[in-house]
């Protein structure tokens, strides 16, 4: 008998449990996870369903929608390490009526033209809602039949001004980060960058309205969780830190900035909790044109030009930034996601002391252009920049909404429909 015939003749649906589950335990990208479990119902049912063991994995790319686009319920994501495009059934987020604003620890920020807040895990498919638009403190009231104009909110200044559900859904809120991810703590909090008027809210699991913390407004460049806190940036480098926990909260401290004028001189700047440091990663954008003409070109837009990384020293007096010139092994990925920090060597196909960054500016930057995403790496031992690969399932196709980074946390992952 010919190797061949000895595989033909192998049933492999029927292998112990035990040489099943080792099998499973050596596996450590979820994707590889997937596609075992889906060998057949004895090989699914062998092995847990939630696979614990993993480590953390690499973000996918969720790419953004063309007007073309013939999808009504699946979105397409591309893995990093090995540039491969995945399609997960999504209609939640398969359309040009939603838009995202924000992805933190696995779930997705969606909203529409409703006062909905929907929290979605593209894997699992589970969905919460947070307190509706119309329960955010600034927001005065709220109705239907005021078509145009449904919402009443109130000024900086105390004057109301009205706006309608789509101006809502577009501008409303900036970007809403995440405590922890309410898969694996049900005490999770949740913190929302609201846009014209620079301030930060939150509500706690369970709450049936959002609460203002008064002392932090316009620290809203970025915001994250580290260490049981909130850390807001401002545009020049300033901190807030903000407890949501005690008698007392919402309690803030402010970390004045450390003045250089580089850290001033920044477009945005992002947070990112690197191990058991914080980060503070600072963008520098320049303006491009269509046809390398200043004068004359039809389009303008921005494009990311050099970063640069800070680390807050908290030994010795008053905590300060100082410059980080090299980041190692760790690669950053920062944008409309929660910033995230991972090491280059647990991923094939990745960078260290490398930026991956999307362009979490391009609602506005690039209305109405027909040209490529602010995306890339940027390396920060030469200060060059790369292109990531991004999705154009029509060049001639107008790109709808940003990319956005999508770090998922393994949780009953096995429920994601995924076309190869």
């Amino acid at each position: 008998m010919n190797s061949r015939e000895i595989e033909m003749a192998v049933d492999w649906t029927q292998l112990p449990r035990d040489i099943l589950e080792t099998i499973s335990k050596n596996l450590t990208i979820y994707t590889d996870y997937l596609r075992f479990q889906a060998v057949c119902h004895t090989w699914r049912i062998s092995v847990p369903k939630i696979p614990r063991h993993l480590p953390p994995q690499l973000p996918w790319l969720m790419l953004p929608l063309s007007q073309q686009s013939r999808s009504q319920s699946h979105r397409p994501f591309l893995d990093l390490s090995d540039h491969k495009i995945h399609l997960l059934n999504l209609p939640e987020a398969a359309s040009h009526l939603k838009r995202r604003c924000g992805s933190s620890h696995g779930w997705l920020v969606i909203l529409d033209e409703t006062p909905t807040i929907l929290l979605l895990n593209p894997l699992t498919r589970a969905k919460l809602n947070l307190p509706p638009l119309f329960t955010f403190p600034n927001v005065v009231t709220f109705n239907y039949s005021e078509v145009g104009k449904e919402y009443a909110l109130r000024s900086l200044s105390g004057n109301i001004y009205r706006r309608s559900l789509k101006e809502m859904r577009d501008s409303f809120i900036k970007k809403l980060v995440l405590s922890s991810s309410p898969a694996l703590n049900t005490n999770f909090i949740a913190l929302a960058i609201l846009n014209q008027t620079g301030d930060l809210v939150f509500c706690k699991n369970g709450d049936q309205a959002w609460t203002f913390i008064h002392d932090a407004r316009f620290f809203c460049e970025d915001v994250i969780y580290h260490n049981d806190l909130f850390y807001a940036v401002d545009k020049n480098g300033g901190v807030a830190v903000c407890d949501v926990h005690g008698e007392n909260s919402p309690s803030v401290s402010i970390i004045e900035r450390f003045e250089t004028p580089r850290i001033f001189g920044g477009d945005m700047q992002y947070l990112v909790k690197s191990g058991g440091d914080l980060l503070l990663v600072t963008r520098y954008l320049d303006l491009g044109y269509e046809d390398g003409d200043p004068y004359n070109s039809p389009t303008v837009f921005y494009k990311t030009v050099q970063f640069e990384v800070f680390r807050m020293d908290f030994s010795g007096g008053p905590p300060m930034w100082e410059r980080v010139w090299d980041l190692g092994d760790r690669m950053l990925f920062v944008g409309e996601n929660s910033s995230l920090s991972l090491s280059a060597s647990d991923f094939r196909g990745c960078l260290g002391n490398c930026i991956y960054y999307t362009d979490d500016y391009c609602e506005s930057n690039y209305d109405g252009a027909f040209r490529d995403y602010d995306i890339g790496i940027f390396k920060l031992w030469d200060g060059s920049i790369e292109a990531l690969p991004c999705y154009h399932p029509n060049s001639h196709s107008q790109l709808l909404f940003c990319s956005i980074f999508f770090s998922f946390f393994i949780c009953g992952i096995y429920e994601a429909e995924l076309c190869f």
